[in-house]
């Protein structure tokens, strides 16, 4: 079955939870910041600095670990960086002092680093051109979940014990990683058509940066991601705007931590409408090689109406203060067909997260479009350093903005406006999609044709119409 269509499906599966299990470990900290701050005598502040570090560590430490993995064998890379950031979440769980959290979420985010990055390359060699839409919607999925299920463990599990999440969380990932053991060993550009019947073994260079900039779109690709994480940044407080909404019609600290990771966990159900986006930009790139492209700016830039009505329609909450997690999550879902203004918050923020959830599955098949299996990893991860730095500094920023306003305007108001803003920053990211899509017939064109090059060198020909026929446009590549 080695390389086999079950073992291949068993693979992209178990990458997937991989991709899944990184974010949870991002994601159960921003529920905790005031249950972990009073343990350690420390502000929601000096939590909150925990998970910015955390996103500028992994987002540097991925251009290494996808550098070693376009470079070397793969597998050993993505095994080394989870064995790391399990370490480095259940030393969190474990901290005694804000020193050690604090350096323990260091561990964890620099073996982070490696598993989005260098699993993305490897999805990438499994999947055909004309469906890594689809596919990558699930890969993109995975990770919105699993921020989710982070939101959500820490939230249900935490709210009475905050260390308990990390452990189940450390634990997760050690099942995973004996699951990837047995996941097949993919061979680059294993699913690329114009290497049909071609041993391919390139390898990524030090000099082949110039290279990867020298294609327009990688430019796009790349910087779209800064404003785009700032605004997704800005996110990671929902929790905390819900449980002020709680916390301000009169419910108990213990009871607004449960109700603000339930209710920012409905609200962002949205992303996993992502496989439409992908499924779309597939239908749409089948037409043109500007499909996915126009897909992730259109969808961007009309989601952010729906963001600045989001987070000004008030809620009317109707939980038993007190209860049992169970009995609360009830009493929420309950809510969204008893109370009118907790449905149509949530219709409103599933469509917002349903549209700009278009950007993530065309972004990752356009970097495969455009760029030749060994420059993958190392793309991806570029543009997860600059996704790093806009989404720390959106986490960042927003907490400033909220102590800002917080003069003038008291929780949660001061909540509402400060994230209203920051989802303007979707409107760069847009309009850098645009102009991707104005660059990338002819750099998908070159990639190519330097593939059907190394095809003709190699000692077995290509099979298959696209590999070996080089008068395909980028037309018909696109339509493969």
């Amino acid at each position: 079955m080695k390389g086999g269509t079950a073992h291949r499906v068993y693979s992209v599966v178990v990458f997937v939870i991989l991709a899944s299990l990184d974010n949870v470990a991002i994601g159960l900290v921003p529920p905790l910041y005031g249950s972990i701050g009073d343990t350690f005598g420390v502000g929601e502040g000096h939590i909150a600095l925990a998970t910015t570090i955390m996103f500028l560590i992994s987002a540097v430490a991925a251009i290494g670990f996808a550098y070693a993995g376009d470079r070397t064998d793969r597998k050993p890379v993505l095994i080394l960086g989870t064995a790391i950031w399990v370490a480095g979440t259940a030393w969190s769980g474990l901290s005694q002092g804000y020193g050690s959290f604090l350096l323990a979420q260091v561990v964890a985010a620099f073996g982070l680093g490696a598993v989005a990055s260098v699993s993305f390359a490897v999805v990438s060699d499994l999947i055909s051109p004309k469906r890594r839409g689809l596919v990558m919607s699930f890969w993109g999925l995975s990770q919105g979940v699993g921020t989710l299920a982070g939101t959500l463990l820490g939230g249900l599990l935490g709210h009475s014990d905050w260390r308990e999440p990390f452990l189940v969380a450390a634990s997760a990932g050690v099942i995973a990683t004996v699951a990837y053991l047995f996941t097949y060993n993919v061979p680059r550009g294993d699913s690329q058509p114009e290497l049909a019947g071609v041993e391919y073994d390139e390898r990524i260079h030090a000099g082949d940066l110039p290279v990867i900039l020298g294609r327009r779109t990688n430019i796009w690709l790349i910087f779209q991601g800064f404003t785009a994480q700032i605004a997704l940044g800005s996110l990671v407080w929902l929790p905390i705007l819900f449980r002020s909404r709680a916390e301000d019609q009169g419910y108990s600290a213990s009871t607004a931590v449960l109700v603000g990771s339930v209710f920012a966990t409905l609200f962002q159900l949205g992303g996993a409408l992502s496989i439409l986006g992908g499924l779309v930009g597939d239908r749409l790139q089948r037409r043109t090689p500007r499909g996915r492209a126009l897909v992730a700016a259109v969808g961007v830039l009309a989601a952010v109406p729906f963001y600045l009505v989001l987070f000004f329609v008030p809620m009317t909450i109707d939980v038993p203060d007190g209860a049992g997690a169970g009995t609360v999550i009830r009493a929420v879902l309950a809510d969204v067909f008893t109370e009118p203004t907790v449905g149509f918050c949530l219709a409103t923020a599933v469509f917002a997260l349903m549209l700009t959830s278009a950007n993530s599955p065309n972004w990752f098949a356009l970097i495969a479009d455009v760029n030749p299996p060994e420059h993958r990893g190392t793309v991806y991860s570029l543009g997860n350093l600059v996704n790093g730095f806009g989404r720390a500094g959106g986490n960042a920023m927003v907490a400033v903005a909220f102590r800002g306003l917080a003069g003038a305007f008291p929780p949660p108001l001061n909540y509402a406006l400060g994230l209203a803003g920051f989802q303007l920053f979707w409107v760069p990211t847009g309009v850098m999609f645009w102009l991707a899509s104005r660059t990338v017939a002819k750099d998908m064109a070159d990639t190519h044709s330097a593939l059907l090059v190394a095809a003709s060198e190699s000692e077995h020909r290509p099979d298959g119409d696209v590999g070996g026929d080089a008068a395909v446009g980028v037309e018909g590549l696109a339509r493969e």
